[in-house]
């Protein structure tokens, strides 16, 4: 009975604080304008950690420890502290539901053995941090393939601003001012930043290539630079390379189409083996 009790007592614990968890992230935090402005004049080493920040060192520790694919966390606009508490509340999940389960039919007067409990919530555990990893690498697929067409449609536009006769930084501004959606905010955002910051646009953009892992992107900031600093006219080398973005999406997805095809001769095969075991099954009785 003392051991039930534990174990009930254990479950409710992990499940509260699960829900704490849960809710805290939905809390909308005060932006703190004092750390966002460190970021933007940060010198070179400069590693000043705030209040806030040692608050969450272990979770940057746990971060470090998990070692998350920046890259698709970049694409995805995540830091890796969010995706290793997205992880960790994944496998609370996990290790909370068969706990819980089983102090469900205990009340109802089914006993279970001690080991069903355990090594279903570490085994639970472990496949929600798993799902919630594959679920956010097949995000960041998605979003990289819609980068990827956006990155066409900005190639397009920003040829369009040079041939009106506008200077290359400016044609890079418009241009992405024109579009809505995330692709082009991020784009935007990068841009501001080398104006604030007294960066070339060009630099910003294959540094914003380099993190997310577009390499699509630092195409448009090597040609542009070529446009700024040799005085270049490169509208048509713009429209080139948005036709051979496009020739090559359209190759990778009558590959994907082809792959999934392929496996879905797969089940087609064993449909006709079964219908064919169907067919023959009256025969073979009969002998």
């Amino acid at each position: 009975m003392n051991l039930h009790l534990t174990i009930a007592v254990l479950s409710g614990a992990v499940v509260g604080l699960g829900v704490y968890l849960i809710v805290r992230e939905l809390v909308p935090a005060t932006p703190a304008l004092g750390p966002a402005l460190r970021r933007l004049h940060q010198p070179p080493g400069a590693t000043r950690l705030g209040p806030a920040d040692r608050r969450l060192d272990w979770l940057t520790g746990l971060a470090r420890w998990l070692r998350p694919p920046h890259r698709q966390l970049a694409l995805l606009d995540r830091t890796p502290e969010q995706y290793a508490l997205s992880m960790l509340l994944s496998a609370l999940i996990g290790l909370a539901a068969p706990a819980l389960l089983g102090f469900t039919l205990f009340a109802v007067g089914v006993s279970l053995p001690l080991t069903v409990p355990v090594l279903g919530s570490l085994g639970l555990a472990v496949l929600c941090a798993l799902v919630a990893h594959r679920s956010m690498i097949a995000r960041a697929e998605a979003a990289r393939d819609e980068f990827r067409q956006a990155v066409c449609t900005y190639l397009d536009l920003v040829a369009l601003q040079l041939s009106a006769a506008h200077g290359p930084v400016q044609s890079l501004e418009r241009a992405a001012a024109i579009c809505e959606g995330w692709v082009f905010d991020r784009i935007s955002e990068a841009l501001r930043m080398a104006q604030m910051q007294m960066h070339s646009p060009w630099d910003e953009l294959r540094g914003l290539s380099d993190r997310i892992g577009i390499p699509e992107l630092g195409d448009v900031g090597a040609i542009m630079r070529s446009s700024g600093s040799e005085g270049a006219q490169v509208h048509e080398t713009l429209r080139s390379r948005a036709d051979s973005l496009r020739d090559q999406i359209r190759t990778d997805n009558l590959a994907r189409a082809e792959g999934v095809t392929s496996r879905l001769d797969i089940p087609g095969a064993l449909l006709v083996f079964v219908l064919l075991g169907f067919a023959i099954y009256p025969f073979l009785a009969r002998l």
